[in-house]
């Protein structure tokens, strides 16, 4: 039979998503609003007789669950549906809070289990015991043998002061390890990292736009002043944004009071903001740097634009993701949630960064995107020319080292744990962070396991060439493409000791992370990124160059 509440939960769901609340979504035509009822009825109709008719038994949440999904992919991929059940990981997006153990896991093929990845210092996790390489065994008895990662991650979670028996296999002990562990509120460090350079230059690692992430910042930037800081580095890599009432409460650390940060443009009025700085600033003159690149986005795209066009600090890196959307939380019948993009935002010389057209896509299907040639130029406090329609542009482009494809490759292969575990289990203390570095005699052991681990590289040129050689027998030049083919099949297929020679470099540096993260966590991760920043390094070296970054900021004394 028809399953009359899912189907009401359904309709209220989209009588929100396209009908709307009261004179939120309220339409100039009654063409318009007879479209949305009659698509209504029509898809109540369908799924009525389906569930009627079809030869088997539908699951109304999934059916039903695939049409929603469906329907947002119309619009963009930030606009998200949470379930009743996915609540926790909309609270956990918004707030970096979370009821668990305070762990990152992975899965281990060659195991087909989860294993702990990365405690975080301080947690349940770490408190217990548990330890980075420990092979998930049973949680309270069940055996999490075959289940996928989300699936462990859930069992993992849980209510506050709610607790469980974690069972591991650790390298190296004989006997299985059994930790009871009592749940906590994890609250993600937005700021995992602050420590003053040679020169005096303050340093800040900012992670994400969570609820009260500038608190955090504010914190640092006292701190790093109170210990001589002459001049400040914000870290936004790869920090895809959040709230946006945390950037610019970050970037009223650093402009005056009464400034337009950034103000919002929608359908509907409600959605139509404008956001000043409220407050006297921390420090408005100590020279500046932010340092993006393409995947910070949103809040950051917010902080590092608005830092720009005040001519206050200068942006080093590579473009931004081009995030110009504003996302807001709407209730949805049965207690979900539905975050809807409801405006653009413009950040002080006017200018929208939206990158990406989701309403207008390519022929193939691709997301378009607007070309550099149709942006137009906008203009800083100081005169100078900053453009819209493509993320923020630094003002000095750092372009990061490209990592060899056997090195990516390796990251993701399970043969670093493994190493990690042995190297754990070899050596009970290490040099400091910043200092470490995996031996001559230790990497040798890492190329032995890589070995004989069966590891395979250059996966995509490979399939290239099977393609190239599909072709070359399609069009009948086989033969005379035999000797080039064959060339390239020697490439591809490689020496994996003399390509780990030549890439060594980069595969200690994966290996020194993967080792010191294990004994000095996030914080010391962080430090050693320090030492080999080539984008950092060259932030540091504009910010002592006082004449050369007040002519990069038009800045006149």
């Amino acid at each position: 039979m028809l399953n009359f509440a899912v189907m009401k939960k359904f309709v209220l769901i989209l009588s929100v998503l396209l009908a709307g609340a009261g004179s939120v979504f309220a339409q100039k035509s009654k063409n318009h609003n007879f479209e949305i009822n009659r698509n209504l009825e029509i898809f109540s109709d369908i799924y009525r007789q389906l569930d009627m008719y079809y030869v088997d038994t539908l699951d109304a949440d999934t059916v039903i669950g695939w049409a929603i999904q469906s329907m947002l992919k119309q619009v963009d991929p930030f606009t998200v549906y949470y379930s009743e059940d996915n609540m926790d990981e909309f609270k956990t997006m918004t707030t970096g809070k979370y009821a668990g153990i305070g762990a990152v896991v992975r899965y281990i093929k060659k195991e087909d289990r989860v294993a702990i990845n990365e405690p975080y210092e301080g947690t349940p996790a770490q408190k217990a015991g548990v330890k980075a390489g420990d092979v998930i065994l049973s949680i309270d008895g069940v055996d999490i043998k075959g289940m996928p990662v989300d699936k462990v991650t859930t069992m993992l979670k849980g209510t506050p002061g709610s607790s469980f028996v974690l069972k591991v296999r650790r390298y190296g002990v004989k006997e299985p390890l059994s930790f009871k562990i009592v749940r906590e509120n994890i609250q993600l460090p937005s700021v995992p990292y602050y420590t003053l350079l040679p020169g005096n230059v303050g340093y800040i690692i900012l992670t994400g736009f969570t609820d009260g992430c500038s608190k955090d910042v504010r914190r640092a930037l006292v701190s790093l002043k109170e210990q001589g800081a002459r001049s400040l580095v914000l870290d936004l890599r790869g920090n895809g944004g959040g709230l946006l009432s945390e950037a610019v409460e970050i970037v009223n650390f650093f402009v005056p009071k009464n400034k337009k940060v950034v103000y919002t443009k929608g359908k509907v009025q409600s959605a139509n903001t404008e956001y000043f700085t409220r407050k006297e600033p921390l420090d408005t003159v100590m020279p500046m740097a932010v340092l993006v690149d393409r995947w910070s986005a949103s809040a950051s795209e917010i902080v590092s634009g608005s830092l720009q066009d005040f001519d206050r600090a200068l942006i080093v890196g590579t473009r931004t993701y081009g995030k110009g959307l504003v996302q807001a939380p709407r209730e949805v019948p049965y207690n979900g949630s539905l975050k809807v993009t409801t405006s653009r935002y413009y950040i002080p010389s006017g200018r929208c960064i939206q990158a990406y057209d989701y309403r207008h896509l390519n022929e193939d299907g691709s997301v378009g995107t607007v070309p550099d040639s149709l942006t137009r130029v906008f203009h800083t406090e100081a005169g100078r020319e900053v453009r819209d329609g493509g993320g923020i542009t630094p003002d000095v482009i750092v372009k990061p080292d490209i990592l060899p494809s056997m090195v990516v490759e390796l990251a993701v292969n399970d043969v670093v744990a493994e190493f990690g575990n042995w190297f754990v289990a070899q050596h009970e203390t290490i040099a400091p962070a910043g200092s470490f570095d995996v031996s001559d005699q230790d990497y040798a052991k890492f190329v032995e396991m890589v070995k004989e681990s069966g590891f395979t590289y250059n996966k995509r040129g490979r399939e290239l060439l099977k393609l190239l050689t599909k072709s070359a027998e399609t069009e009948g030049y086989s033969d005379e493409a035999r000797g080039a083919l064959n060339q390239l099949d020697s490439i591809f297929k490689g020496n994996l000791e003399a390509d780990m020679e030549r890439n060594k470099k980069e595969i200690k540096m994966l290996l020194n992370d993967e080792i010191v993260r294990r004994y000095y966590y996030q914080k010391g991760g962080a430090e050693l990124q320090v030492r080999d920043d080539k984008e950092l390094k060259e932030a540091c070296k504009l910010l002592a160059d006082e004449k050369a970054y007040k002519e990069k900021l038009h800045i006149t004394d």
